[in-house]
């Protein structure tokens, strides 16, 4: 007995330890490759090798293992330290500060609360379309804020009419039966109708005093002895012994006893909105470059690999991904729909008012009502509404492509990019004043709604301040991807590339879109268990080799790749708006993996039609670059 209590102790010791220990015997078991082979390439697989196990595993944190390649290429001799440094801050992470200076703004004037609760009035309270305004709602926001911080604004919001269903669906259940009976009752004979009715109101006000408790307590519905099939056969009783032909009454949905939720179909709506906005924030950072971290690190590593390309950037990216989003948000939802709520749309859809129940009612009141509490639209609001739509106007105008876009007034061609815009107008949000420069009638109104507000305390003071940037900022995203940066250039260097671009040819009898098949598949696999932008670090310089190998361009593979690496969504590890969902505990591992499951699969197939379909003219896949025929100069990611 002793030695095996010794021995689990020391599993468990083990066990808590096992981070640590992977995190030095992985260097130190893979260190003969750079010893017994004393060339560059291999000197730069084994840190590719060790950084890329560091991030799959998360035994240290994202942006602890991204600094590896900082102190292992100089070591090792791939690349100096001064090269490696400048790696880590590139143009995209200009164009991530301006963005966030603007979701700073956002968040902090509740424009996005705003928005999102105005999206769902227009969508309804019925179950199905419920679900659809919450999406498109959280779709619309995801493309501008980061799918994290979109999910956990838009799920509180979601939870409080969830609650309110809850709570109504009780009392709904109990008094459409309470209906039900009364209609009955005044069928029957006129000498009985008087005590009838004084019994029904006496039973009536008691459930209804219940029904209160209920709603108050939320823990679910236990039934009195004197309901239920004694209530019904004693209301029966009464009625005539001749046979008479009654309609019978439609089935009512059995009040569970052992769920937090009345009914099951009121736990499938929970279950079905929940899920939904976690998918929706995916769909949404699919539709611009600043949507995701992932597209980010696509756009700056191809841009560095292929200098010459041109190709990529806010405009096209957006025309050729719009189409997959808005494809994906309805396929999506049909199948949570079908999956959770079943195949009758008719029920769950209509927006018809004489359709809807009080459940419904209520619930559309509930939402008007956090609508109200932000008041009318302050004057913030317009400023940050104005800086959007005049960023977003600017990423379109710079270089269309069909049209000769602003940056053809300057004399020098290729300064501006996006990050120009992105950061100047981000750094005019430190300057503009939060309030008004002139006096009107609503100015009294806002100095003593803000009289609590220490800042509103200056009549200067700024729309944002750093305090509410740094708040916001991604610092472990922007090493993390400074980090993928370092190893596209070691490789480059080192010509690590070309030797893993040999070693591809022999998939060279494969179409392009069985290539691309296989790179999607295997990537939406692989990020089910690793972080989204390792996962695509780690792949990009293997896809953009092969590519090259089998002379096909390379936006053919890595653009699915990139987008297919955000389907992490059967498990709540796969990525952290998962996690925020899963943590409100109206879903279980087994929902997540089944839904999950049918995205994932809707999203490959959605991602595939477009690259060979609208795909093709947009970005001409189907001929060979010939800004991708330098491999020596441009290496690998």
């Amino acid at each position: 007995m002793r030695l095996e209590g010794a021995r689990m102790d020391l599993i468990k010791k083990i066990w808590t330890a096992r981070k640590l220990i992977l995190v030095v015997m992985i260097p130190l078991s893979l260190l003969p490759l750079p010893l017994i082979h004393p060339c560059s390439e291999s000197s730069c697989a084994y840190v590719l090798i060790v950084t890329a196990v560091y991030w799959v595993s998360e035994a240290v944190p994202l942006g602890a293992a991204a600094l590896v390649p900082a102190f292992l290429y100089p070591l090792f001799g791939v690349l100096k330290s001064s090269e490696v440094a400048s790696e880590y801050f590139k143009d995209t992470t200009l164009l991530l500060m301006g963005v966030i200076c603007l979701a700073a703004s956002i968040e902090k004037w509740n424009l996005h609360k705003r928005i999102a609760l105005r999206m769902v009035m227009i969508a309804g309270a019925k179950p199905g379309m419920l679900v659809l305004g919450f999406m498109c709602c959280t779709t619309f926001l995801s493309m501008w804020l980061s799918n994290t911080s979109t999910t956990a604004m838009v799920m509180p919001i979601a939870e409080a009419v969830l609650q309110q269903l809850v709570c109504t669906g009780i009392a709904d259940s109990l008094e459409d039966s309470l209906t039900v009976d009364t209609q009955d009752e005044e069928s029957e004979e006129n000498q009985d109708s008087s005590k009838n009715h004084l019994e029904l109101l006496d039973r009536k006000h008691n459930v209804k005093h219940k029904v209160c408790m209920l709603s108050e307590e939320m823990n679910g519905l236990t039934l009195t002895p004197g309901f239920g099939p004694e209530f019904c056969k004693e209301s029966n009783g009464y009625l005539p012994e001749a046979p008479i032909s009654i309609p019978a009454p439609p089935k009512k949905p059995k009040i569970r006893r052992d769920s937090l939720y009345p009914t099951k179909r009121d736990h499938m709506i929970c279950k079905c909105l929940s899920l939904s906005i976690t998918y929706a924030a995916t769909i949404g950072g699919l539709i611009t470059i600043t949507g995701t971290s992932t597209n980010l690190i696509f756009a700056e590593q191809f841009n560095n690999r292929y200098p010459e390309a041109k190709v990529i950037n806010f405009g096209t990216w957006f025309i050729f991904s719009l189409p997959i989003a808005l494809i994906m948000l309805m396929l999506t939802w049909i199948w949570l729909h079908c999956l959770f709520l079943g195949c009758n749309f008719r029920d769950t859809c209509s927006l018809s008012k004489k359709r809807k129940t009080r459940r419904e009612i209520l619930s559309e009141k509930r939402i008007h009502e956090e609508y109200q509490k932000l008041g009318p639209i302050s004057y913030p609001e317009v400023v940050t509404g104005i800086f959007f739509i005049l960023m977003t106007v600017l990423w379109f105008t710079r270089e269309p492509g069909f049209v000769p876009g602003w940056t053809m007034l300057f004399e020098k061609k290729g300064y501006r990019t996006d990050a120009t815009v992105s950061v100047l107008l981000g750094f005019l949000l430190f300057l503009i004043p939060a309030r008004k420069p002139w006096p009107s009638a609503f100015s009294s109104e806002s100095k003593g709604d803000d009289d609590d507000d220490d800042e509103e305390e200056d009549p200067l003071a700024p729309m944002i301040t750093w305090k509410d940037f740094q708040r916001l900022m991604p610092w472990e995203i922007v090493i993390l991807v400074g980090g993928g940066y370092a190893l596209a250039a070691g490789c480059k260097v080192s010509g690590l590339s070309m030797w893993i671009g040999r070693q591809l040819e022999p998939m060279s009898g494969l179409p392009p879109w069985a290539v691309t098949l296989l790179a999607c598949l295997l990537v939406s696999a692989v990020t089910e268990f690793a972080s989204n932008p390792a996962t695509l670090t780690v792949f990009l310089p293997i896809l953009s080799a092969l590519s090259e190998t089998l002379h096909i361009n390379p936006l053919h593979t890595l653009i699915p790749a990139t987008m297919c690496v955000s389907f992490g969504v059967m498990l709540p590890v796969g990525n952290p708006p998962n996690a925020i969902v899963f943590s409100y505990g109206h879903v279980q591992i087994s929902d997540m993996v089944k839904a999950g499951f049918g995205v994932n699969l809707i999203g490959v197939f959605v991602v595939m039609l477009a690259i060979m379909t609208w795909g093709e003219p947009l970005f001409h896949l189907s001929e060979f670059p010939t800004w991708a025929l330098m491999p020596n100069v441009t290496g690998s990611l």
